[in-house]
């Protein structure tokens, strides 16, 4: 087989899961909004109803199934190239991989590195009862590792294309304010809280993000304080206050800088952007921009979001269990714009066609 029957498989293989697992999520993918998805009293309710007054209500369980799918899909890729690489070896699968993978040599580490590591382990028995069982499982977690490099590399020589198609959340960025252009490819959306250690670490990667792919990325931030930080609510706001005047992302950028969020120091915060005292203090004093905070919070609480910072590209989550690093986030960017590349080169084609006619 060639690199170009990979897509086709994926996409037989999407097939074959959804009508071998003849599941409720499955079941969706062919709804719309039309489909009576529930009768009350003889009334027929539809899934547009339902989305109407829960836009993202069913966004956590659809991006649930995407993610298994997924996963699925790429262990039967790894395995499938594997096999090609091994039939071009001339070998089995096994073969490969203790020429590439399980022989590439193994030092246990010094008895030192060894105490060190059994001092983490939760055990009562002796060091030297658990000593082997600690080699082995060190022994274990490198050939993983080496596997998954040998395994990269091969991914890496293939042009692989999922055929499966990410669920977007339909987020609202009405009463938000945006970074870059509106028509800009890929938006960026964060959903944070200013007091949050995660979304301040994260902050330099935003930005560095937003540099390298400027003019090609807009980026949104929405307001998602955590009850358990004290001041992250009034700092949101106070955030608000100064976009009235049309210096949000100033006030925005000094809240991550100064991680001092009470409200004598938002006042001085708004003073040091030169904005109208008054105005400021008579907005964050009255709490004029707490519906609209609340408005992002409830929304973050819909779309099942768990913690913050949570990022969504184009409306894909990305990451919803785990760690978000610049990588992570330029990859799905580029995946974006490549997307969004292809559709312009299509509606191109489709255009000359129908002038052609």
């Amino acid at each position: 087989m060639n690199k170009s029957h990979t897509l086709i498989l994926l996409s037989c293989l999407t097939c074959g899961l959804a009508a071998a697992a003849d599941t409720e999520p499955a079941a969706n993918s062919a709804r719309n909004s039309a489909t009576p998805i529930v009768e009350i009293d003889g009334v027929k309710l539809t899934l547009g109803d339902f989305e109407a007054k829960r836009p993202g209500g069913l966004f956590q369980a659809r991006n649930n199934y995407y993610e298994a799918e997924r996963k699925a899909i790429d262990e039967f890729v790894n395995q499938w190239l594997l096999e090609r690489e091994a039939a071009k070896q001339k070998v089995t699968v096994a073969e490969l991989l203790d020429r590439h993978v399980n022989n590439q040599g193994f030092k246990p580490p010094s008895e030192e590195t060894l105490r060190v590591y059994y001092e983490g382990v939760d055990t009562t028995e002796p060091f030297e009862n658990v000593r082997d069982k600690i080699v082995e499982a060190i022994r274990t977690r490198r050939v993983a590792r080496t596997k998954n490099a040998y395994v990269e590399s091969l991914r890496s020589k293939a042009k692989v294309a999922l055929a499966l198609d990410p669920p977007r959340a339909p987020i609202s960025l009405k009463n938000n304010s945006l970074r870059g252009a509106a028509d800009a490819p890929v938006t960026i959306v964060e959903f944070a809280d200013f007091e949050c250690p995660f979304c301040q670490q994260i902050e330099p990667v935003v930005e560095k993000l937003i540099a390298d792919y400027s003019g090609k990325v807009a980026f949104a931030f929405k307001d998602f304080p955590l009850p358990n930080h004290a001041n992250a609510q009034k700092a949101a706001e106070g955030a608000r206050c100064a976009g009235a005047q049309g210096k949000y992302w100033e006030f925005h950028h000094q809240l991550f800088a100064n991680h001092q969020y009470d409200v004598v120091k938002l006042k001085e915060i708004a003073q040091g952007l030169k904005l109208d005292a008054k105005a400021f203090n008579t907005c964050l004093d009255s709490g004029q921009q707490r519906e609209a905070v609340q408005a992002d919070f409830n929304e973050s609480q819909v779309l099942g979001l768990p913690g913050t910072p949570a990022f969504f590209v184009n409306g894909r989550l990305i990451n919803p269990n785990g760690s978000v690093s610049y990588d992570i986030l330029r990859r799905l960017v580029d995946e974006e714009l490549a997307l969004s590349e292809q559709k312009h080169k299509a509606a191109g084609i489709a255009s000359t066609k129908g002038g052609a006619k």
